[in-house]
């Protein structure tokens, strides 16, 4: 039996409103956006990135019986309470963290405030491109589709000495290419890079990296110039309470950043939100374990379809390049159209071919259906779609 095709059938056709939104942004449009909410319940959303197991029921219940008191109050005005309950979470000092309004404000007062001669390696995650604050003496470093789109360390900080430039950025692991370097390398390329101004770390996707967590927050504060930052959208599941932190060694770093920071940037259900948090850490630790294995399982089906390249992945997504002779865009367009699934189309990225999608883990069940539609759109062997690709 054939899917039924949403209403509007406007947002599938090229030159209509569908583009109009892509290209209006520099992130993908929501599905609301693409089809309106009632549409969108009935789509499997592999574009959207957060952990489906996490908050626990118990949580989101606590948080429902005090929703009205919470939305009827302000948020505290004196700092540090979040920051309190992160570091109890997080086994740092809270005066090491500062708790912002999504990794996206954090990033924004980074690029517009600390630092101006920045090395970005693209692509990336675009806020961090949208935020350089002097594309005049900032530096783009592309990285080659030929190489796997995979960043060299010991190649970015020549290139980054080369130029000058004082700062540099590394996504770890990669968005959206996945790609995740251990501690041991990272912690090298900082001792290398210890003339830098600052080096900008985004472990927004390290929580399903691996276990242990290869996270740097344990070694800040053997490098002065190492800020990182993570957003609480992916690994807690929660993107619209709005939540990231900013964590470094140099307590002076922190301080500036916060003189910057606007009274009540995090609301009232956000600061209840990460009241909860220590005591639910083990049922966390249990969530983000699944959500790897789900990924795992999920990597090692794609790479049974022999027109696909699967990149290596230690995030809860997979970078996906599409067979030649079709788009990223087309592939995402049949899929929302005749499958009801939405997939992330990566084109709008600077530095990113128009080949390339990424796909987010939305648990074995979705993840399932998704790679029964994958394999009867390109089949494989005489008469697939597609040459043999694998990453």
């Amino acid at each position: 039996m054939t899917a039924r095709k949403p209403k509007d059938e406007r947002v599938y056709k090229k030159g209509e409103g569908r583009l109009h939104l892509f290209y209006a942004t520099t992130h993908s449009p929501s599905l609301i956006e693409l089809v309106g909410v009632e549409e969108a319940r009935r789509i499997i959303d592999f574009c959207f990135i957060a952990n489906q197991y996490y908050p626990t029921p118990k949580m989101i219940r606590k948080m429902k019986d005090r929703f009205v008191d919470l939305i009827k109050s302000y948020p505290g005005s004196a700092r540090g309470q979040g920051e309190r309950y992160m570091a109890e979470v997080l086994g740092v000092r809270p005066e090491n963290l500062l708790v912002g309004n999504g990794a996206t404000e954090l990033i924004a007062l980074v690029m517009d405030h600390l630092i101006d001669r920045i090395g970005v390696a693209v692509p990336t995650f675009s806020e961090y491109v949208q935020h350089l604050r002097d594309r005049a003496v900032s530096k783009l470093y592309y990285l080659k589709a030929e190489n796997n789109y995979q960043l060299d360390l010991d190649d970015y900080l020549a290139w980054i000495r080369k130029n000058r430039l004082k700062a540099a950025l590394i996504i770890n692991p990669g968005n959206p290419t996945g790609q995740t370097f251990d501690v041991r390398t990272l912690k090298r390329f900082l001792r290398n890079a210890a003339s830098l101004d600052l080096v900008i770390v985004d472990e927004s996707f390290i929580d399903f990296a691996g276990t242990p967590i290869p996270s740097l927050l344990p070694h800040m504060k053997a490098f002065k110039n190492l800020l990182v930052i993570r957003s609480m959208s992916k690994h807690c599941g929660v993107p619209g309470l709005r939540l990231g932190y900013a964590a470094s060694g140099n307590l002076d770093t922190i301080r500036e950043l916060r003189t910057y920071m606007a009274v009540w940037n995090v609301n009232t259900l956000a600061e209840y939100f990460l009241s909860l948090l220590p005591g639910t850490t083990e049922q966390y630790e249990a969530a983000r374990r699944k959500v790897i294995r789900d990924t795992q399982w999920l990597v090692a089906e794609l790479e049974r379809i022999p027109s696909l390249k699967v990149y290596p992945t230690g995030a809860s997504f997979i970078l996906v390049r599409v067979p030649d002779g079709v788009t990223a865009y087309d592939v995402q367009m049949e899929l929302l159209r005749d499958h009801r699934m939405y997939v992330r189309d990566c084109a709008n990225k600077v530095g990113m071919d128009t080949q390339h999608i990424r796909i987010t883990s939305q648990g074995r069940a979705k993840d399932r259906q998704l790679v029964a539609v994958l394999k009867k759109m390109y089949p494989s062997g005489p008469g697939g779609k597609g040459t043999a690709r694998r990453g």
